[in-house]
């Protein structure tokens, strides 16, 4: 299967312990500087290389939630939900363990941890723990994420109605 190939995980096919990981991606200053512009928060740390040098930091760096935002979207290139999700539910026990700066490549490791059903068939409830990973393999960001995803019974009842 090539990479642009959807798996569409179902909520049976959940293999709790199974892990994945993401190909790197390179940020940029460029990169952060258009997260701070969408986001407006242009403090001097995500926009000024002197000013970030002279706090310790070898470059601009990125935002905690720009390191939050990349791990969503490197996930999401692995295409293990494409057209299986239905929401995110939310992410908990968020950290931001180290700076991400600019020239680092980062990519995700996630495991996932729990599943539960929902009162609804058509729906299940899965709990991924994802790190954020630099080129020397320090995790960056750390945090949990709660996903809604359809289970093999939407596909019967989409059938069925067609």
């Amino acid at each position: 299967m090539d990479a642009s190939t959807p798996i569409n995980l179902r909520y049976e096919d959940i293999a709790l312990g199974a892990e994945f990981e993401t190909a790197a991606h390179i940020v940029t200053e460029a990169h952060i500087a258009a997260f701070a512009h969408v986001t407006r928060d242009h403090h001097p740390l995500h926009i000024d290389t002197a000013y970030a040098q002279s706090r310790g930091f070898p470059a601009v760096i990125g935002h905690g939630l720009f390191g939050l935002s990349l791990m969503e979207g490197l996930k999401s290139e692995l295409k293990l939900y494409e057209e299986t999700s239905v929401a995110s539910l939310g992410w908990d026990e968020v950290r931001f363990k180290a700076p991400i700066v600019a020239g680092d490549a980062l990519r995700v490791r996630f495991r996932f941890v729990e599943k539960r059903p929902t009162k609804n068939p058509e729906r299940g409830i899965v709990i991924e723990t994802l790190d954020l990973l630099n080129q020397r393999d320090e995790v960056v960001t750390a945090a949990r994420h709660t996903s809604l995803i359809l289970t093999r019974q939407a596909d019967r009842d989409a059938t069925a109605t067609t």
